[in-house]
């Protein structure tokens, strides 16, 4: 229902949340027409949006155990690509603590923190297809 009222376009993408914790979250992106570039493969913006979807969740989870609100933002963005994903591809993000300390400084210190999440995306055979490093910026607002 997330997806559906809140990213739509992940949605129709077909992007699912395969599993989450207080230190991981997998997001699989599949290999679909709608998904599919021109040569083959599975078009970069779709990898990314499973990419940050992995981080995002943990960043989302991580601001929801403080009583005041905390606005996050993606600020940066930079990725890496290995091989092409002629598949289902799934993104692992392991930063789950140091997200939560991340806003945890940024509640304590007034100040907004910034913490760089990385996502992993492997193939069916578990081959690295990319890299993704998402620069996450939190602020508790006042």
């Amino acid at each position: 229902m997330f997806l559906l009222s809140r990213l739509p376009l992940a949605l129709v993408a077909g992007l699912r949340v395969c599993a989450v914790g207080p230190k991981e979250c997998r997001v699989s992106v599949p290999y679909r027409w709608m998904n599919r570039n021109p040569f083959r493969s599975t078009y970069f913006a779709a990898l990314a949006m499973a990419a940050e979807l992995s981080t995002g969740v943990l960043a989302m989870a991580a601001t929801l155990e403080h009583p005041v609100k905390i606005a996050l933002l993606v600020v940066k963005l930079e990725s890496e690509y290995f091989k092409k994903a002629t598949g289902s591809t799934v993104f692992t993000c392991l930063d789950g603590e140091a997200l939560r300390a991340t806003v945890k400084r940024a509640v304590d210190e007034g100040q907004p923190q910034q913490f760089t999440a990385v996502s992993t995306g492997v193939n069916e055979q578990g081959v690295p297809v990319a890299s993704f490093h998402i620069t996450w910026s939190f602020r508790a607002k006042s």
